[in-house]
């Protein structure tokens, strides 16, 4: 049994963890920077530490911090939430090594699916779509630019230990290729710690699919069927949905197949999402695997029913699924908008400040997560994201309008926010008819405007 808990993350998060905590009877420790003090999840949990100063590579990046904390504190797991060390392969190691639960994957997993180059290696064997590309991870400029050409042009350059859309330039000709493959790896360098890169032919304008895999420690595997993704700006995910109004019947048991057959080949345990890229003529590319609970979640815990935090927990205690693939039904509609502190009228600049006035709304099928509250400070030391707003309805038509409602209800004073950007993609033609792909925003730009 798991008796207590370290959430090591921060904001929406770490308020959703210590939630499911308290209904299965479980303590929560919250570990916090300086700058953190006064946050929501500090004041929700049983417990809460501070780990040191305001930059992540000072707190929430420390790992022989937080592992102390751990055990002060008593708590026999860590969940890692999504972020910071979520996906570190040697944080998962130190855990083990100590004694401690991580409510994840083991390190070995972590490691061969966080790696992009080795996931992508693991896929080809379990004959998993993959997009063509570099076989081995690109360490040089010089190196780069003869697998480009071996690929054929466009090609989108990422970082191996990479997600978050961090570490990523697209090069469309050889003469663009240096100065892009440089950027990758210094912005990969600086979020992650590794500026160890890999190449991929770039597949212009697809959707971006991505399949939620649920597995025990007893080799069963399901999904719990897909979200649409394609809403991005700058490979940042701005709006998903579930089920998405792209894939029949048919090519929703093939790829959701073939995301069981990719997480059973990698030996996974725990919940983790398998995304895809989908072509317009329904060919489909494994991308990448993320090795934890993702951001947009809640749609699938809405038309599913499933709690994936509660399942990821009880997991980690080494019990069974709670569900077999015949008991998965989807049911409704569910879409997801991300309410960032940012100005889209300056280019989508943060927007750091104090909530001086805050309402968010609410009613059947409108679920908020967030710890925000009015007086509390939004830093600028980490992520825009200030809340996520959930909306479920009977098909895809409902949802959109009543995502549209909860959106108009919401105010937040004191900062700006991209709420009427978001307004604004509900409102378009395109996207209410499911016209949509990873290249909408920048299409649409002309249209999608805020006064």
């Amino acid at each position: 049994m798991i008796k207590k808990i370290l959430i090591a993350n921060r904001g929406e998060i770490a308020v959703r963890i210590i939630r499911a905590c308290r209904e299965m009877g479980i303590e929560s420790v919250a570990i916090y920077s300086e700058a953190d003090r006064d946050a929501l999840h500090t004041q929700l949990a049983d417990e809460a530490i501070c780990i040191g100063p305001a930059p992540a590579n000072k707190s929430y990046l420390c790992m022989d911090k937080i592992l102390s904390a751990t055990l002060l504190s008593g708590a026999d797991a860590i969940h890692p939430g999504f972020g910071f060390l979520s996906e570190n392969s040697k944080f998962a190691s130190l855990c083990e090594k100590c004694g401690i639960i991580f409510i994840g994957p083991s390190a070995k997993v972590i490691e061969r699916l966080g790696n992009k180059q080795e996931a992508r290696k693991t896929m080809m064997k379990a004959n998993v779509p993959v997009i063509p590309g570099s076989k081995e991870a690109i360490k040089s400029v010089e190196e780069g630019c003869l697998i480009a050409k071996e690929v054929g042009y466009p090609v989108i350059i990422k970082a191996a230990l990479g997600g978050g859309g961090k570490g990523m330039r697209e090069a469309w000709q050889e003469a663009d290729f240096e100065k892009a493959f440089l950027a990758a790896a210094k912005e990969a360098k600086n979020a992650f710690g590794d500026d160890t890169m890999y190449i991929e032919h770039f597949v212009e304008n697809p959707r971006h699919i991505e399949f939620q895999i649920v597995a025990d420690q007893f080799g069963n595997v399901i999904h719990l069927g897909e979200r649409d993704c394609s809403i991005q700006r700058n490979h940042q995910k701005m709006i998903e949905e579930s089920p998405s109004i792209a894939l029949s019947e048919q090519l929703r048991k093939k790829m959701g197949e073939a995301a069981v057959q990719a997480a059973k080949a990698s030996g996974y345990e725990n919940v983790g999402t398998i995304e895809f890229l989908l072509e317009k003529n329904e060919s489909f590319y494994f991308m990448e695997m993320n090795t934890r609970i993702q951001v947009e979640h809640p749609v699938t815990e809405c038309v599913t029913g499933m709690d994936l935090v509660k399942e990821q927990i009880r997991i980690a205690a080494g019990e069974k699924l709670s569900l077999t693939q015949e008991e998965v039904e989807i049911k409704g509609h569910s879409i997801e908008c991300r309410i960032n502190a940012e100005n889209p009228t300056l280019n989508f600049a943060p927007s750091p400040g104090i909530i001086k006035e805050l309402h968010l709304p609410g009613g059947k099928g409108v679920r908020i997560d967030s710890a925000i509250y009015s007086g509390c400070e939004i830093s600028p030391y980490y992520d825009s994201m200030v809340a996520k707003l959930i909306v479920h309805g009977t098909n895809r038509k409902e949802a959109i309008t009543k995502m549209k409602s909860a959106l108009g209800e919401v105010i937040i004073n004191g900062i700006s926010t991209n709420v009427d950007y978001q307004y604004e993609i509900l409102e378009n033609k395109d996207f209410n008819l499911g016209n949509i792909d990873i290249g909408f925003i920048e299409k649409h730009k002309g249209e999608i405007v805020c006064s």
